[in-house]
């Protein structure tokens, strides 16, 4: 692996880390997901720092930003775009949405309807859109960050376990630590730090990276793992249902792109085990008796599973 991909990695993590302040696992996990050409769910409380994280990454990066409001009134035409006669053409013209940009926040996706949800989540999983016939293709890079509010909230609509599967990652940001609080309470404020942040990496840069993590190696005893991983969640009692091999695939595409971030040429188990909860847990049932939680039936999942 070229030692600049690496660096640049790095670079971001420093970087980002000076903002989002006591997070460095999810701001890794979040560079991870945009590097194996995934898209970013993040369901918590307001107020920890979602947001800020979509916009820092966008700062960070170099990349086409645009955040979109969702809200129960919100249309897909709303996000992909309408067509507008156009009288000296007598035609119709086609005014793209704020769709069409690298680096999308999707701002608390589940206050919209199921139809406006899956406008979106539709172009997240085909990289194009059709209107009017015709077929759009978004640019690239393209990563959706999508933030959720907790689902026993008032105006919500639950994602469909269907369209959840089209988010290689969710995570949560949690409250930051005693020192991490402090600091942000005696520091500057966050959005005028962001202000004034530049970019750290190019957007070529980050399709220099999503090839690289491509070609991570994977040996054939990293295969055998994720296997008893993706078998141990069928049987498991903890769970309703196991994981998909789409579920397979995208947890060893994550599992490259953190080892990329680690400075790795090759996937070790412990890359496995360190993307393996933000992969899992939104798609994985936890079964009706409720003597276990999520965060908890994970863990011992990895605890049981031997990585020989």
């Amino acid at each position: 692996m070229p030692q600049t991909t690496h660096q640049d990695a790095q670079r971001f993590i420093a970087a980002a880390g000076k903002i989002v302040l006591g997070k460095e696992h999810d701001l890794r996990l979040a560079l991870a997901c945009l590097i194996a050409r995934g898209h970013l769910l993040i369901e918590d409380i307001p107020g920890v720092g979602k947001t800020t994280l979509a916009h820092l990454m966008a700062k960070l990066t170099g990349l086409q930003y645009q955040r979109i409001q969702f809200t129960s009134d919100l249309l897909p035409a709303d996000i992909v775009g309408v067509s507008i006669f156009d009288r000296e053409s007598s035609s119709f013209r086609f005014h793209p949405g704020p769709l069409f940009s690298q680096l999308i926040l999707a701002d608390e996706i589940n206050r919209a309807t199921p139809k406006t949800q899956s406008a979106l989540l539709e172009a997240m999983e085909e990289h194009q859109v059709t209107a009017d016939g015709q077929t759009l293709l978004l640019p690239e890079p393209f990563f959706v960050i999508a933030t959720q509010n907790p689902a026993h909230q008032i105006g919500t609509f639950p994602l469909p376990e269907s369209q959840l599967d089209r988010f290689l990652m969710r995570i949560h940001l949690g409250y930051p630590d005693r020192h991490a609080e402090r600091a942000l309470l005696m520091g500057e404020d966050r959005r005028e730090l962001l202000a004034r942040q530049e970019a750290v990496i190019t957007p070529e840069q980050i399709a220099t990276l999503q090839q690289a993590a491509r070609n991570i190696l994977v040996a054939a005893p990293i295969i055998d793992y994720v296997q008893r991983l993706l078998a141990h969640s069928r049987q498991s009692a903890a769970f309703d249902g196991g994981l998909s091999p789409r579920a397979g695939i995208g947890l060893l595409a994550a599992a490259r792109a953190w080892s990329l971030t680690q400075g790795r040429g090759h996937v070790l188990p412990e890359d496995v085990q360190a993307v393996f909860p933000s992969v899992a847990t939104h798609r994985l049932r936890m079964a009706n008796d409720g003597r276990m939680a999520p965060a908890e039936a994970i863990e011992q999942l990895l605890r049981e599973v031997p990585v020989l």
